[in-house]
């Protein structure tokens, strides 16, 4: 029987998950390629031999997105893989219907195929978007089991831009890691927050052996999605973020939805701040899609992180900082730096897109409907130095930097800047504390 030819379609992420985890060692099917989106710089490289395993000795080419035509044609592929997140349902049948003209079948492989069993109960934390609150509640999650006692280990998406042969298994344990994985901003913005909180942090490339070495040392796991994906480690209790300031949107993308009707806890984020009208909205499609999940109201709390910092903002003109990715393919105009520079009454945000140099130019025309805001953008050093030096031509009184990170250690930022802080606040019952706790009395974990 003749090998079946596969193409699988990614951003460096899911797509090389699948990959280890359903085709990897099958001798009946052979991926000839893979292709690159979302991500610049992560095309045009191999996923190396080394990690492929036997029957790939040159490794797997990694080709552009707009090549997947020709791609198909060339290397008779008999059928292409779905393999990235937070994209519209519309967006994915498009890429369906591309490669089923090229000749093709179009398939999109599921959490049950694709999930890796753990040793030690899983605690997942997803979304139905990007930017909805899903690491404000891992962080929310990683204090309530601190405080009882319960060790848990941060198991993260991954995002391996770099060698991928060195990123198979990451582990960070302290600040001084990131430097030593030559983590990104992006990285650095889920990964700093538990390093200061004292957990260990788990993420890289083949995600069955960092499940084998993160459960050695957990008593538990906190699954820290990325994007809107699910989770690569089967859960034992599922928790989604909801985002009421984009209401529909968790029907409308993938694999948003999916989380959605996966839920055993549904968190609406943000209720206090989004329109009430949007609320309702979200809670009437919950009630709709998944009406025997936990729903969760609660609140992004925005502060200043030094004292003062208000009276700093108050009638200046201010530029602000975002959260790249939420901005970004995320979708959102802005985020919590515009809304904190607001509320302390900010004269104006500066539009920083007419000082915009080099790779950060590139992203407000790819993206235009970011808003007078400056995402946060560094996968590279390249990005990194058109970043700092963008940041250097706005003429601005005050920066507000609303990233979870020291931003200043990484570029040069100028003495006015003012860090927002933003975490997951509870409300009525019932709480997400609630809930976790009754999970972690079923599992025998608390003392």
């Amino acid at each position: 029987m003749d090998e079946r030819r596969v193409i699988i379609m990614g951003a460096a992420g899911r797509d090389f998950h699948n990959f280890n985890t359903v085709f990897r060692g099958d001798p009946t099917t052979r991926v000839v390629a893979f292709t690159a989106a979302q991500i610049p710089g992560i095309e045009k490289r191999r996923y190396p031999a080394e990690l492929a395993g036997e029957g790939y000795p040159e490794g797997i080419p990694i080709v552009p997105e707009e090549d997947l035509e020709r791609t198909v044609r060339d290397e008779e592929a008999d059928e292409v893989v779905f393999a990235y997140s937070d994209v519209s349902h519309e967006y994915v049948m498009h890429q369906a219907s591309r490669a089923l003209a090229a000749g093709a079948d179009f398939r999109l492989l599921g959490p049950d195929s694709t999930m890796v069993p753990a040793e030690v109960p899983v605690i997942a934390v997803t979304a139905v978007r990007t930017g909805a609150g899903k690491s404000q509640t891992s962080r929310f999650l990683a204090d309530l089991l601190i405080s009882l006692d319960v060790h848990p280990v941060v198991i993260r998406h991954p995002m391996p831009y770099g060698n991928l042969v060195e990123q198979r298994v990451q582990r960070f344990a302290e600040l001084e890691d990131l430097e030593r994985h030559h983590a990104t901003i992006e990285e650095r913005e889920d990964y700093e927050p538990h390093l200061r909180r004292g957990l260990v942090v788990y993420g890289g490339v083949d995600y069955e052996a960092v499940v084998k070495q993160a459960q050695a040392e957990a008593d538990l796991i906190i699954w820290d999605g990325g994007n809107n994906d699910f989770p690569f480690v089967r859960p034992d209790l599922d928790i989604v973020v909801l985002d009421p300031f984009r209401p529909g949107h968790e029907c409308e993308y993938h694999p948003g939805e999916v989380n959605l009707r996966r839920a055993d806890i549904l968190v609406v984020n943000k209720v206090g701040s989004a329109p009430e009208e949007n609320v309702a909205r979200v809670l009437k499609t919950i009630a709709e899609v998944n009406p025997e999940a936990h729903v969760v109201m609660a609140r992004s709390h925005i502060t200043l992180k030094g004292e003062g910092d208000g009276a700093r903002i108050k009638g200046r003109d201010v530029l602000v900082i975002e959260d790249g990715p939420t901005l970004t393919h995320g979708g959102m105009e802005t985020g919590a730096g515009a809304e904190a520079a607001l509320q302390e009454g900010a004269r104006s945000l500066i539009d920083p897109r007419p000082y915009a140099v080099g790779e950060i130019a590139a992203i407000f025309e790819k993206y235009p409907h970011l808003g007078p805001i400056l995402p946060a953008v560094g996968y590279f050093p390249s990005q990194l130095a058109d970043l700092e030096a963008t940041l250097a031509a706005v003429p601005s009184e005050v920066v507000v930097s609303a990233t979870p990170i020291d931003l200043g250690k990484l570029i040069e930022v100028g003495p006015s800047l003012v860090q927002v802080d933003y975490e997951l606040q509870e409300m009525e019952e019932p709480r997400l504390s609630t809930l976790v706790e009754a999970f972690l009395r079923d599992r025998n974990l608390l003392g």
